[in-house]
């Protein structure tokens, strides 16, 4: 199971993207949000978190492995949880792909069923299915477009994430947490490393506050 590839961007295509590694030229296919990444990072190294799956019919005897390619972790996991929904899959999911995460994941946290059907080829059926397996668990990735959309994501934005989901465990809203990670992020122009290094950067800041 390829679960990451690094290398040369070498070719890029509507919902595919060629890399090449060594020797080796591999063909990933990725959706619209990332593509509209990577388009600005021809013939440089990028890295790609990956998902391995078969294509094709198995009953006619042909199934060609394919990897689908993402930012960062947290996508990964949220297209997976996409394709585990009836009437969706892969393919499905990367025509409907078109706009960031967060977004795509706000609609189904606040049951916005007719946002999530103007995603191609996702109709009224589908968007109810979607809202009705995944509404609850979408919190975790509020962080994941802000700053991929306005220029090149944070190396540590899986860190982002899982210090959301710290704040939301401490009793935070959905929005404070938001507000505290955005603010902590804005401060400094290094990466945390940690979770603890975040929440100790939110503590930091919010200590004049209280004094």
């Amino acid at each position: 199971m390829i679960r990451k590839i690094t290398g040369k961007l070498c070719d890029l295509h509507d919902q595919e993207a060629a890399i090449e590694v060594g020797a080796f030229e591999y063909q990933v296919l990725i959706p619209e949000f990332v593509r509209r990444h990577l388009q600005t990072k021809l013939d440089q190294e990028v890295t790609l978190m990956t998902i391995q799956y078969l294509d094709g019919n198995p009953q006619k005897g042909r199934l060609t492995p394919r990897l689908v390619g993402f930012l960062h972790r947290a996508e990964r996991e949220f297209f997976e949880l996409i394709c585990q929904v009836d009437g969706v899959g892969v393919r499905k999911a990367l025509q409907a792909m078109v706009r960031p995460v967060q977004e795509v994941a706000i609609s189904i946290e606040e049951q916005d069923i007719k946002q999530l059907s103007t995603l191609p080829g996702i109709g009224p059926a589908v968007a109810e299915r979607i809202v009705a397996k995944l509404r609850r668990k979408m919190a975790k990735f509020a962080l994941l477009v802000d700053q991929a959309e306005n220029g090149d994501p944070r190396e540590d934005q899986d860190v982002l994430s899982e210090g959301f989901q710290a704040l939301l465990a401490l009793g935070h809203s959905q929005q404070d947490a938001r507000e505290k990670i955005e603010r902590a992020s804005e401060s400094t122009k290094k990466k945390f490393k940690s979770v603890e290094d975040l929440l100790q950067q939110i503590y930091s800041q919010q200590r004049p506050e209280d004094e």
